[in-house]
């Protein structure tokens, strides 16, 4: 098939290319004008520049096409809400209309658990209503999953949606990387007991329930959970990965309210200080480390096979190990400040 990846430069986009590419698809990437692409390059992917904010450039990357994957977001920057809205909504729609145009045969949406909201009090399954934290990101991925939803109800888009956990995995630089910088530098916190399940997901994982989607007869105008079978806590996490990269577990436990009321300040001083760069600490990260989130992967499994194969710890374990070898091939560098929780999701 061909297939076309928006936002294929990425952590995600790129074990998604490398996928397609084992089982033969013949892959082109959409990527930004300023981006360095020359690891697609060299593995032969077809590169077409532009941006889903600019409904022509998708006319030519869209072309025949017979499905598209569309993982571009924007995420973890400080921006206004229009911006977020500008990719994580419109930029969503001019993709779906692209691909209806181009007669595209499938559109795989990546959504993000982070629409069902946090501290949900029991599993959410596809049916949960969504209720996103009030952060720019999971209040425009929602909004981008009920455009999604609605395209396929009104506008007949042969689309299927995925809501996939926190991904993480080799590559991981943004939160697995962050996470084991701020154990390596002794500055990493437990909000609150840590006794609270997280919402992760290994990358092959998350790849293998996008693959489904794209190929599932029965998939088609359905949203799906995916998550790992097993979640671990937040003290479980984080004792995984201080073990795995030589590092000591982190003991200090700050109440949740106290860190919260820290996020609700500092996103307050950010807004004197124009940057691009979130506070060291936000209500949502707060929420997100802080909070017990779990998600329910029957449909997955039963309509589309899909099966997680990599345990978390075991997850961790490959993502230490790459972690380790970045840090042999770079140069030395200061420790990461802390930070409580970044960005979550795709």
């Amino acid at each position: 098939m061909e297939i076309l990846v928006t936002g294929g430069n990425g952590f995600v986009g790129r074990h998604v290319v490398a996928a397609l590419q084992r089982r033969g698809d013949s892959v082109r990437v959409l990527a930004l004008p300023t981006e360095d692409t020359r690891w697609l390059e060299e593995r032969g992917v077809a590169i077409h520049r532009g941006d889903i904010r600019d409904r022509e450039a998708l006319i030519a990357p869209t072309q025949g096409v017979d499905g598209v994957l569309h993982l571009a977001a924007m995420m973890d920057v400080w921006r206004p809400m229009a911006d977020y809205h500008a990719v994580n909504v419109t930029g969503t729609e001019n993709v779906c209309r692209a691909a209806l145009a181009a007669g595209a045969r499938r559109l795989v949406h990546m959504s993000s658990s982070s629409v069902y909201g946090v501290g949900l009090g029991r599993p959410a399954d596809e049916g949960f209503p969504l209720t996103p934290f009030p952060d720019p990101y999971p209040i425009t991925k929602a909004a981008g999953d009920v455009l999604v939803q609605r395209m396929i109800a009104e506008d007949r888009l042969p689309a299927v949606i995925v809501r996939p956990d926190q991904i993480f995995g080799p590559g991981d630089a943004l939160h697995f990387g962050q996470m084991a910088d701020r154990l390596r530098a002794g500055r990493a916190i437990v909000v609150g007991s840590g006794d609270n399940a997280l919402p992760f997901v290994y990358v092959t994982d998350a790849v293998q329930g996008l693959l489904l989607a794209l190929d599932h007869e029965r998939a088609l105008g359905r949203a799906y959970n995916i998550t790992s079978d097993g979640p671990l806590t937040q003290q479980q996490l984080l004792d995984a990965i201080a073990h795995e990269i030589g590092a000591r577990p982190p003991r200090l436990h700050i109440p949740y309210r106290a860190l919260y009321a820290a996020g609700y300040a500092a996103e307050r001083l950010a807004t004197l200080v124009p940057s691009s760069r979130r506070p060291p600490i936000t209500r949502l990260g707060v929420a997100f480390f802080g909070t017990d989130n779990r998600y329910v992967i029957d449909r997955a499994r039963r309509q589309l096979g899909y099966a997680p194969r990599v345990a978390l710890r075991e997850g961790v374990r490959l993502a230490a190990a790459w972690y380790r070898q970045r840090d042999r091939e770079l140069p030395a560098r200061e420790p990461a400040p802390a930070r409580v929780g970044e960005e979550v999701n795709t």
